[in-house]
C-alpha cells in the first residue's frame, strides 16, 4: 500500500467556487482517503508540501479527437495505423502534461489506445472513448468529396474507416452503434448537422431522421450509456435532445429559447471555442480545407455568445476543445477564451465535476473528496483569479498526479 500525504494546500474541490486553505490530502493508492482541516503525519507516507499552492482535480476534456493528426480529417484513411498511434501517443502524454488527466475521444480511438493508456504504454490520461462517430452519406464524418463517386463504407461492411462509419436507415444505425458498443465505446458519437470539417454538408443542414436518432439512442441506453451529438443550430440542437440526445457537442449557433430547452431536458452541451480560434490563425498554414476555412467564420463569431446565451438558460456546460494536428497544443486556450465572457470558477467547475457528470462518474472525477480517484494538480498561483496559469504547456503545474501516481513532479 503507497501512502501519500500533500500537506498545506490551497484546495479547490471542482465543486465549490471557494478556495479553502492550508487543507491536507491523504492519498492512499489510488484514490483520496482523507481531506482535513489538519495537519495529517502518517508514518512511512511520502510527505508532499505544496506550500500554499493550490490543489484541484485533474482538469477533464470532453471533447477531443486523438487520431487527428492531420487538420485534414479526410486524410487520416490514408495514413499507416502505425505512424497515427504515434502521433496520438504524442498528444496523449502532452494533454497529460498539461494538466488534464481525463480525455473523452468524440471519435477516432479505440480500445488499443485505451488499453495502452490503462497498462502504462501510453503515460496519458484516461480515454473516454466513442470508437467511430456514426454519421450519414453526405453527412460530418463522410469525407469524399462531390467529385468522388465510389461508394462509402457502410456499416454493413465494416470496413477500415478510422474516424466515421457511414451507415444510413434504422437498421445499419443499430449495426453500426452495436459495433462500436462491442468495442467498448464508453459512449456513442453521431454526426446531427453540417459540420466545418466536411465537404458536402452546410452547417445548418439536419443530418439522421428521428426514428434513426432514437434508435442509437435506444442502443447506447441498452448499454447504459448515451449519445453525444454534433450540432450546431438551434433546431439541430433541439431536435436531439428531444430524441434523447445527452450532449450536443460545439452548439455554438444556440439560440435562447432551445437553450431553455436543453436545461429542461437536464441536457448537456459542449462548447468546443478553442479549435476555431486555432483554426481562424493556423489552419490555412497546417492544411485545414479551404472548404473548411469558408464556413468557419459564422460559428466561430457565434462561439462566445453561446456562452452566455447558455448561462442565462441555466443549462449544463462541459468543457472541451476539439482541436486538430498540431493545433492540440493551444487546448489550454480555451480557458482564456471563456475567460471573456465567464469567472474563471464557472470554467474550471465545467473542466472538473461536470465533465464528471458527462462521463457518468461523479464522485470519481472531478472532484477532491474522499473516494475519488486521486487524480490531481498542483497549481503555481491562484486559477480562480488567473486562468493564464494554465498556459505554457503545463509550466506552472509543478505536480500531476493520476491514480494515486505521480507523472510529474518538480517540487
Amino acid at each position: 500500500m503507497t501512502i501519500t500525504v500533500l500537506h498545506g494546500a490551497n484546495l479547490f474541490d471542482g465543486v465549490s467556487p471557494k478556495l479553502l486553505e492550508g487543507m491536507d490530502i491523504v492519498v492512499e493508492d489510488t484514490e483520496i482517503k482523507e481531506v482535513s482541516e489538519r495537519r495529517v503525519e502518517l508514518n512511512d507516507a511520502r510527505a508532499i508540501e505544496a506550500n500554499g499552492r493550490t490543489l484541484m482535480p485533474g482538469l477533464i476534456d470532453a471533447h477531443v479527437h486523438v487520431i487527428a493528426a492531420d487538420p485534414n480529417l479526410g486524410r487520416l484513411d490514408a495514413m499507416p495505423s502505425s505512424l497515427l498511434a504515434q502521433h496520438a501517443r504524442g498528444l496523449l502524454e502532452a494533454a497529460l502534461m498539461r494538466g488534464f488527466t481525463s480525455l473523452r475521444d468524440a471519435g477516432g480511438a479505440d480500445y488499443g489506445y485505451a488499453m495502452a493508456i490503462k497498462s502504462g504504454l501510453i503515460k496519458g490520461p484516461r480515454l473516454f472513448y466513442a470508437g467511430r462517430a456514426l454519421t450519414q452519406t453526405g453527412g460530418h464524418a463522410d469525407f469524399r468529396g462531390p467529385h468522388e463517386a465510389h461508394p462509402a463504407i457502410c456499416s454493413c461492411g465494416l470496413g477500415l474507416a478510422r474516424f466515421g462509419v457511414v451507415a444510413d436507415g434504422v437498421p445499419e444505425v443499430q449495426r453500426a452503434a452495436r459495433e462500436e458498443l462491442r468495442k467498448g465505446a464508453s459512449q456513442i458519437k453521431i454526426m446531427a448537422s453540417g459540420g466545418i470539417a466536411s465537404p458536402s454538408d452546410p452547417v445548418w443542414n439536419l443530418q439522421y431522421s428521428e426514428d434513426e436518432i432514437r434508435a442509437i439512442v435506444w442502443e447506447a441506453e441498452s448499454w447504459q450509456t448515451y449519445v453525444m451529438a454534433h450540432a450546431y443550430t438551434p433546431q439541430a440542437i433541439k431536435r436531439c435532445v428531444d430524441y434523447g440526445v445527452r450532449t450536443i457537442e460545439h452548439g455554438n449557433l444556440i439560440d435562447d429559447d432551445v437553450a431553455a430547452f436543453v436545461a429542461s431536458r437536464d441536457a448537456y452541451v459542449v462548447p468546443t471555442l478553442a479549435t476555431y480560434d486555432a483554426l481562424y490563425k493556423h489552419g490555412a498554414e497546417l492544411g485545414f480545407p479551404e472548404y473548411g476555412l469558408a464556413k468557419l467564420k459564422d460559428v466561430r463569431e457565434a462561439g462566445r455568445r453561446s456562452l452566455e446565451i447558455l448561462k442565462n438558460a441555466g443549462a449544463k456546460v462541459g468543457f472541451g476543445t476539439d482541436l486538430l494536428g498540431d493545433m492540440h497544443r493551444y487546448q489550454s486556450t480555451e480557458f482564456l477564451i471563456r475567460g471573456e465572457v465567464l469567472d474563471p470558477a464557472e470554467i474550471l467547475i465545467s473542466a472538473t465535476s461536470v465533465n464528471a457528470e458527462i462521463l457518468n462518474a461523479t464522485g470519481r472525477l472531478g472532484c477532491v473528496a474522499p473516494g475519488a480517484l486521486a487524480d490531481l494538480i498542483l497549481v503555481d498561483g491562484n486559477p480562480l483569479e488567473d486562468l493564464s496559469l494554465f498556459q505554457d504547456q503545463g509550466r506552472h503545474i509543478p505536480l500531476i498526479m493520476k491514480g494515486g501516481e505521480i507523472y510529474k513532479n518538480e517540487l
